[in-house]
């Protein structure tokens, strides 16, 4: 199968060329930074690109692995040069535009929006999340195929609306996203942040991680996030006021009120989750394993 990777020189687009090249398919990516498409060219050794008209009208599969904020230019580039049989798939973090673009512009080809929940350091699929947000009985037929491709290899697949991807991804990502920013925020106010680390417990050593996870890659991408995925302000205002409680709590040092307020949402965590108990053992599996 030969694939065209629209985006192929960032890094999720570097990923799944290699990924795929493994598969053994035939892989041609398109960039618009020439520098970096000849790095990834010569990285993973396949044919590149800066038109992505060319890459696309001999691919059997394109995937779009392109910012959200340029995928409607995207598709409207190529749309017109697509074929009935062609499989297009894209893997941005959102999902209800994307879906809702591809549908809007592509009249030829077979489309379907996925969401691999995971970043470029991933060291392999298995055991990776993926989404895939079929909308009718052909997308939901290429989804099962999909499906059973990924599951084949290792990885944990849902299938799920559009929409309820991402309502879910708004306290999944962006929540995430908007806490490990605040904290880098508050964090670098501090001296000595070196010193810190050396003589810090798993607890922080967690809390580093999510925040270098997040700041150390594309500003866009989360700008993006926060500003597209939905009820973004309502979540950001529910967690702040939550914050002023909490904060009010120290500031009277009411130590019953704090202890029986912890009590009642470890209550609450340990029925939605079986394995609530094991946290604290895989903090120090998740900060090792780095």
């Amino acid at each position: 199968m030969r694939v065209a990777i629209i985006g192929g020189s960032g890094k999720m687009g570097r990923w799944f060329a290699n990924f795929l090249l493994k598969e053994g398919n035939e892989v041609i990516i398109t960039g618009r930074n020439e520098r970096k498409l000849l790095a990834a060219k010569r990285q993973l050794g396949v044919e590149a690109t800066t038109n992505n008209v060319e890459a696309v009208k001999s691919a059997d599969t394109i995937l779009l692995s392109v910012p959200i904020d340029n995928f409607e230019e995207v598709v409207e580039q190529i749309s017109p040069y697509l074929r009935p049989e062609q499989v297009i798939i894209d893997i941005t973090s959102i999902k209800v535009f994307p879906v809702e673009t591809m549908h809007k512009h592509i009249k030829a080809g077979l489309v379907l929006g996925t969401h691999p929940v995971f970043g470029p350091g991933a060291r392999s699929i298995a055991n990776q999340n993926f989404v895939l947000t079929p909308t009718n009985e052909r997308e939901r037929t290429l989804a099962q195929k999909v499906r059973g491709y990924l599951e084949a290899r290792g990885a944990k697949v849902v299938l799920m609306t559009p929409q309820e991807h991402d309502e879910m991804m708004a306290v999944i990502l962006g929540l995430s996203h908007f806490i490990a920013i605040a904290s880098a925020d508050t964090l670098v106010s501090f001296d000595r942040l070196k010193q810190m680390e050396a003589i810090s417990g798993i607890t922080y050593k967690v809390l580093l991680t999510l925040v270098e996870s997040v700041i150390s890659e594309a500003p866009e991408l989360y700008a993006s996030l926060q500003m597209n995925l939905p009820n973004m302000m309502e979540i950001e205002k529910l967690f702040q006021k939550r914050v002023k409680t909490w904060a009010g709590l120290v500031k009277k040092k009411d130590k019953q009120e704090f202890v029986k307020r912890m009590s009642a949402l470890r209550s609450r965590f340990e029925k939605s989750n079986p394995d609530f108990g094991k946290a604290y053992e895989n903090m120090y599996k998740i900060v090792e394993g780095l």
